[in-house]
């Protein structure tokens, strides 16, 4: 099967590929054609995941799909951008019918749910890998940035945390366990929700947002040094699910949850004032720490107590001794 009628079959076809609002024109030509409306930027981001290294080199295509769009996704909300369209540049061994079929599925599963449209891409023979770009738009000067955090602010979260890191040893066959709590877990890490609604709402209330990829500490070492200030997370108020705790106990539950990543739920900073009119809105915020003068990110106990781990989340290319 050649490349063209790759794409055809398994990709220009699909219901997600089909023209939308803010689409002008989509697969076919060698550009797409966004359109986007008066007083909007457009808002661009790209994820590259590798086998082995952001997934298993094994796994069903149809989950695969579904997060490989959902994890860059999740960089709209954190921006608080409306979806409007992605590319998809895929890299493969060989060509399987079975295969494509699946991950086609779980890709527009997700595409649907956050109102995406496929534009384009490519595809390629090597090792597997995917590279999404998506799309999206967000009013002048609205934006989410890292840059904006002021002492006294609220550090906060959207929702548990340390599910996908939790998810890890059964997404490696490392263990098991009953099945409402695999179900839980592994539904975080293989079809991450983006925020996408809660990013919309935080717009001209948040001071600065991102979303939790490598895990709390380390992400929030990039709104830190972004705004010129020092976060403070409070272990005691870190949000865990049920699921987690049963699965890893108290204190492994922690340590996913401060710097296992794979969370794609929005960390962001906010003045007090905001908080009660999100949180009776319905959106699921949780306070984990503030802001203060300084740099950088602390952890600190129940007493005030820093109690900072050295590890705080993944790195990419990092040394090893």
């Amino acid at each position: 099967m050649g490349e063209f009628e790759l794409i055809r079959n398994y990709f220009a076809a699909a219901p997600c590929a089909q023209p939308g609002e803010g689409v002008a024109l989509g697969i076919g030509d060698d550009c797409a054609l966004l359109s986007v409306a008066p007083g909007e930027q457009l808002a661009i981001s790209t994820d590259t995941l590798v086998a082995g290294v952001h997934f298993p080199g094994v796994c069903d295509p149809f989950l695969l799909g579904q997060r490989a769009l959902g994890v860059s996704a999740s960089d709209l909300a954190a921006m608080g951008a409306s979806p409007l369209a992605f590319t998809l540049a895929l890299t493969l061994p060989d060509v399987s019918a079975d295969w494509l079929e699946a991950f086609a599925r779980g890709l527009n599963e997700m595409a649907q749910g956050c109102s995406m449209r496929l534009i384009g891409g490519d595809t390629t023979r090597g090792p597997l890998s995917l590279t999404v770009t998506v799309f999206g738009s967000v009013p002048t000067g609205q934006a989410l940035t890292r840059s904006g955090a002021r002492p006294g602010d609220l550090l906060c979260v959207g929702g548990p945390l340390g599910d996908g890191a939790g998810a890890l040893p059964l997404v490696l066959n490392q263990r098991s366990t009953e099945a409402s709590t695999t179900q839980v877990l592994l539904a975080r890490y293989w079809s991450p929700q983006p925020q996408l609604g809660l990013g919309r709402a935080l717009r001209g209330k948040a001071t600065a947002a991102l979303d939790i990829s490598d895990g709390l500490l380390a992400d929030c070492g990039h709104i830190a040094l972004a705004s010129g200030v020092r976060l403070q997370v409070e272990r005691e108020r870190l949000p865990m699910s049920g699921a987690l705790l049963s699965f890893f106990g108290l204190e492994q539950a922690r340590q996913a949850a401060l710097a296992g990543g794979d969370d794609y739920v929005l960390a962001f900073t906010l003045p007090p004032s905001e908080l009660d009119s999100l949180v009776s809105a319905g959106w699921p915020v949780s306070v984990v720490g503030r802001v203060v003068e300084g740099q950088g990110v602390a952890l600190i106990d129940d007493q005030g107590q820093d109690i900072t781990p050295l590890t705080r989340g993944y790195q990419h290319f990092r040394e090893t001794p």
